[in-house]
């Protein structure tokens, strides 16, 4: 499967049927994209804090050898946001760090940290977002590797500022149209909570559900387990990512992230075929995936969201 950037969906949410318009955001089918800033890792950088004493023991002995193998398995994505939004991803993974020396400037990571910064990546967005006016973007921050309490209150104030009229509060119930008739373009969900008790437009963290597997098989088993728990109230995620442990990249020392995840999608992808969005149980709402830009994911998860108008047709009384 090839980069397929061609068949994009870069203003799907505008052209959808009327009949939804006015579904909460939670009810819809939404793609995303599992460590969206990780297509830009910078191997001059050291491998992250929260990465293990030994890994961490191995960069310092042999980064020249330590760090270009972390970014081998620790890109997931190759696209810039502005590319994956051409896509359809309107759910955007961004893990957020501070480099262990330097200046106070805000990256991402994941294994290594990223080279464009917080302020660059949200620049493009809202470049984009401006380009794509009845677009809604969910941008979740976490991780937050090594941030000070001041570095989060920057960082917060950056963000006001940054989307201002364009943030849809937590305190709404966001649909298309209610979000079309404010000019609300972002939602930004912050997994900090005192950062939240003095933000309530900020929106609590976005519960994420993902196997933890390099199994694709035990990655569906585990998603079909938690469907039959209920439904989570408000936005919440599954996660198709494949996750490699130590064991597993010892014994596949050929193979990459991306390889991983292209053996896996069919299996993955005809998973997501069966899927229904919607407020029933079962029903799924952000869908986040590796290497957005393989295959046909984006168009298939945006496909979804046309399963509510045949239960809807079916539910009408014959007139």
């Amino acid at each position: 499967m090839g980069d397929n950037l061609q068949e994009g969906n870069p203003d799907w949410m505008s052209r959808l049927p009327e009949e939804l318009l006015d579904v909460p955001l939670w009810n819809l089918a939404i793609p995303g994209s599992h460590d969206s800033m990780s297509f830009c890792l910078d191997i001059s950088s050291p491998v992250v804090g929260s990465e293990s004493s030994l890994l961490r023991l191995a960069d310092k002995l042999l980064p020249c050898c330590i760090r270009p193998y972390v970014r081998r398995w620790a890109t997931t994505q190759q696209l810039v946001l502005r590319d994956q939004c051409e896509l359809g991803v309107r759910f955007l993974d961004l893990r957020i760090a501070r480099k262990p020396a330097g200046s106070s400037t805000l990256f991402f990571a994941h294994g290594i940290y990223t080279l464009i910064s917080v302020k660059e990546a949200l620049d493009e967005l809202t470049a984009w977002l401006d380009a794509h006016p009845k677009e809604i973007v969910i941008v979740c921050c976490s991780n937050f590797e090594s941030l000070t309490e001041e570095d989060h209150v920057k960082l917060v104030d950056f963000i006001l500022s940054l989307f201002s009229k364009k943030l849809c509060s937590s305190q709404d119930t966001p649909t298309l149209r209610s979000c079309w008739s404010r000019g609300q373009q972002v939602i930004v969900s912050y997994d900090h909570k005192q950062i939240l008790q003095k933000h309530p437009e900020l929106w609590r963290k976005i519960l994420y559900r993902y196997a933890n597997s390099p199994s694709p098989k035990e990655v569906i088993t585990y998603l079909e387990a938690v469907k039959k728990e209920g439904r989570p109230a408000g936005f919440y995620t599954c996660g198709l990512n494949l996750t490699e442990d130590t064991r597993y990249v010892f014994f596949h020392p050929l193979q990459t992230m991306r390889k991983m995840t292209m053996e896996a999608l069919s299996l993955l992808l005809r998973w997501t075929c069966e899927q229904q969005p919607g407020p029933e149980r079962g029903g799924v709402n952000i869908i986040c995936c590796d290497f957005v830009g393989l295959g046909k994911f984006c168009s298939i998860v945006i496909g979804l969201n046309y399963k509510l108008l045949s239960r809807s047709s079916a539910a009408a009384p014959v007139a």
